[in-house]
């Protein structure tokens, strides 16, 4: 089973739904040294096996796929749906788009996800809202596969170490996208990525992978130093070429850093962080629906601001440190980072 204590390069790559993480991109990761990922939250069986089978022919490196943990959710009353559908039908700015009413089934299933993960064995495999059932984590470990699953306090890492789980992403406020808490009505501690990571390194016996707000090579030593084994970065490697982030979407991250990131519920229906655009500004203290029927929603709108180019109607996840991304290749990159943590460590490649 794979030791993320042990990694030539301590660097996860985020797990970012939507396409963005690709095979080339993943590959380009773990032959740093580090671990290349796939966000597989509303993956087709068929789309995962396909990833990770290309991603093989690329790099021996370890592998991470990773899925949300989705609760049950009931069909939305004919009035929640009709207000939620009205506060998108008034956006004025936006142009024409489709409001699905969302149906059964609401999200995929988890097991059928799993069938391609059984058969291509990742090195890796992580959870995302919760902790997946007992009977996963035993098939992972039956398999060689090392199980990881997020957690943004202390009591979902506690939880998480009681399941069996091999070692913890602690998600720091600063991350983009989706915010990963087990229950996101209650109270979040909003703790920042290095006070959590202190916080679980001294409570759980653990591996700590840190998460959130992490750029460069002295964000990494920092979280090392705060006892983390890796760092996990996504906004870092979304200008890179070998990244699925579409040219219109590239450009309005590289052009437009320096607005603020901030939280929104309004595209899915769970909090997620990204660059502050009309969408959210319009939206706040709108109805919604819960998620993910909310993502469902939305996915029209969602897909007309893509065709036509149009970053202020998308959710343009990311976290707070887009300020210092770069257009690079993810090798050239990944040999940055690596260059700058021998600096810093002294680390031997």
């Amino acid at each position: 089973m794979l030791d993320l204590t042990q990694l030539r390069t301590p660097i996860v790559l985020a797990p970012m739904a939507g396409g963005f993480n690709t095979p080339a991109l993943a590959a380009a990761v773990a032959e740093g040294g580090g671990v290349g990922s796939f966000g597989f939250a509303y993956s087709t069986p068929e789309a995962i096996e396909r990833c990770l089978a290309e991603t093989k022919q690329l790099s021996a490196g370890p592998l991470n796929a990773n899925f949300f943990v989705f609760s049950d959710v009931s069909e939305p009353g004919a009035d929640q749906y009709q207000h939620a559908q009205a506060a998108l039908r008034a956006l004025s700015a936006a142009g024409s788009f489709d409001v699905k009413w969302p149906t059964p089934p609401f999200f995929p299933d988890l097991a059928a996800q799993l069938e391609p993960v059984w058969q291509q064995r990742p090195e890796v495999l992580t959870f995302h809202f919760g902790i997946p059932d007992e009977a996963i984590i035993q098939r992972a470990h039956q398999l060689d596969i090392c199980v990881g699953v997020t957690a943004t306090c202390i009591s979902e890492a506690l939880a998480i170490q009681a399941a069996g789980a091999d070692f913890i992403v602690a998600q720091g406020w600063e991350a983009g996208g989706h915010r990963g808490c087990f229950d996101p009505n209650k109270p979040d501690d909003a703790l920042d990525t290095g006070v959590l990571t202190a916080l679980l390194a001294e409570k759980v016996s653990l591996p700590i992978v840190a998460a959130g707000g992490l750029m460069m090579a002295a964000d990494i030593a920092r979280v090392i130093d705060k006892g983390a084994c890796a760092a996990q970065l996504g906004t870092a490697f979304l200008a890179c070429p070998e990244a699925g982030t579409s040219p219109t979407h590239r450009r309005f991250l590289l052009e437009e850093s320096g607005r603020e990131t901030t939280f929104t519920w309004a595209f899915s229906g769970r909090p997620a962080r990204g660059i502050r655009n009309a969408f959210m500004q319009a939206m706040e203290g709108q109805p919604l629906l819960p998620f993910p029927l909310q993502n469902t929603l939305t996915g029209g709108l969602r897909g007309w601001a893509g065709a036509s180019g149009n970053c202020e109607y998308q959710s343009v996840w990311a976290g707070t440190g887009v300020p210092a991304l770069q257009e690079l290749p993810a090798t050239q990159l990944m040999d940055q980072l690596v260059s700058g943590l021998k600096k810093e460590f002294s680390l031997q490649r």
